[in-house]
């Protein structure tokens, strides 16, 4: 009763497993119907003929010497082979052979149960595929990394030697002020940057540890992570470039959309005001076309939003800045578009609101304020954007605002 038991569990083994039994030669005597159903092969095409039939021409010769010299020994081998099926399909088997002993301890036949494991080992080619793929797009992000730090270095030497030549010549004052201040700006959009990417590498770190174990999961999953990771490298790409144009100095008058202008400044700071609780928001009846230098304009944008992100970073309660644009119409400049630059921090002391646009004037530290930052702000607007700049207390706090005069074919585009 016992061994008509063992038989019916070898041989239900047999029917739904992928099973062969070789003699001591290794020729064929046995093959299970799976065997034959992922082979391509029926039996009387594989009984009599070795294993050397769906063996695939890439696997070397000496994985065959090292499978005979262990059973041979009476060991059992292991491994994962790859194979060729009758039609010429690759697929892979994880395969346990071991030697069937008589009484006398001699080898009678060898047994080798295997189970399909396809499906796995393409997946795991296509995630090292997907790594490469991710190897490559950071070594190129690196190299665009160095040749921007590499300009911007370049740049800041000529800054400093146009400072020196400037102050050599005894030119005027204004004009070296407006330099300390591109400089002082630099330094503060370095540190804006490093803020910005801090986050997404640290989020582009967890989608690469996650992906392997999403994709053996969920496809679908996977290849989110994957368009998500590559975004955040384009982003961060991205700002690079954007940092870059920023420093390009201006030296032809150009007509550009105020909104455009205004969206790319607060951009740089967005995530490091996100990262301080700090909410930005802009708001817009239409677009202006005005005339001027949109980087010394943004220069200005930029030196205001960050001296109300100053002031925010010592206030209790919601922190926000507020940018509006709307047409209006002044006595002095006619016609013209108004940018308000407003932030929640209880306003400026009315004692010194009159003084705030002299040079060197300033209530910051002396090491985290040089004083010319709104006197530069006033200079650009007045004499290279042809504008008025003014500040105000509101019920919330201070507002900032520019009138700029606009294009006469373009006075309000909505």
């Amino acid at each position: 009763m016992k061994n008509c038991l063992i038989n019916q569990y070898i041989e239900k083994i047999e029917q739904n497993n992928i099973v062969s039994k070789t003699d001591i030669n290794g020729v064929i005597t046995f093959v299970s119907e799976e065997f034959c159903r992922i082979s391509g092969y029926n039996k009387e095409e594989l009984i009599g003929k070795t294993h050397n039939l769906v063996r695939h021409p890439d696997v070397p010769d000496e994985n065959f010497v090292k499978l005979w010299k262990t059973i041979l020994k009476k060991d059992t081998y292991k491994a994962t082979v790859k194979n060729l099926s009758k039609s010429g399909e690759t697929f892979y088997l994880n395969t346990t052979v071991f030697p069937i002993i008589d009484d006398n301890d001699d080898i009678i036949e060898f047994v080798a149960v295997r189970f399909d494991v396809t499906e796995a080992v393409k997946a795991n080619k296509e995630l090292e595929k997907r790594d490469k793929a991710f190897m490559e797009l950071n070594l190129t992000l690196e190299e665009k990394v160095k040749k921007q730090t590499q300009e911007l270095l370049e740049l800041n030497k000529n800054l400093e030697k146009k400072i020196k030549h400037e102050v050599e010549k005894n030119s005027k004052s204004q004009k070296i002020m407006f330099q300390q201040s591109k400089l002082a700006s630099m330094g503060e959009m370095i540190g804006n940057i490093a803020h910005q990417w801090r986050q997404p590498l640290n989020h582009l770190n967890i989608i690469l540890y996650k992906l392997k174990k999403e994709f053996a999961k969920d496809e679908k999953e996977f290849k989110k992570s994957y368009k998500e990771a590559k975004d955040i490298t384009r982003q961060m790409s991205n700002t690079i470039e954007d940092f870059s144009d920023f420093f390009k100095p201006d030296k032809k008058i150009e007509q550009f959309f105020v909104n455009e202008i205004i969206k790319q400044s607060y951009s740089f700071l967005e995530k490091t005001l996100a990262n301080e609780n700090i909410d930005i928001s802009f708001e817009s009846c239409g677009d202006y076309k005005i005339a001027g230098y949109p980087n010394e304009f943004s220069h200005v944008l930029i030196n205001i939003i960050n001296n109300a992100r100053d002031i925010l970073n010592n206030t209790q309660g919601l922190k926000t800045i507020k940018i509006k644009t709307d047409f209006t119409h002044d006595e002095i400049l006619h016609n013209c578009v108004a940018i308000s630059i407003e932030d929640s921090g209880e306003g400026i002391n009315n004692k010194i609101i009159d003084k705030i646009f002299e040079p060197y004037f300033t209530t910051k530290h002396k090491s985290s304020g040089t004083g010319i930052g709104l006197y530069m702000c006033k200079q650009i607007i007045e004499n290279s954007m042809n504008g008025i700049i003014s500040v105000e207390n509101r019920k919330s706090g201070a507002c900032f605002i520019i009138k700029i005069p606009c294009l006469k074919e373009c006075e309000c585009l909505i």
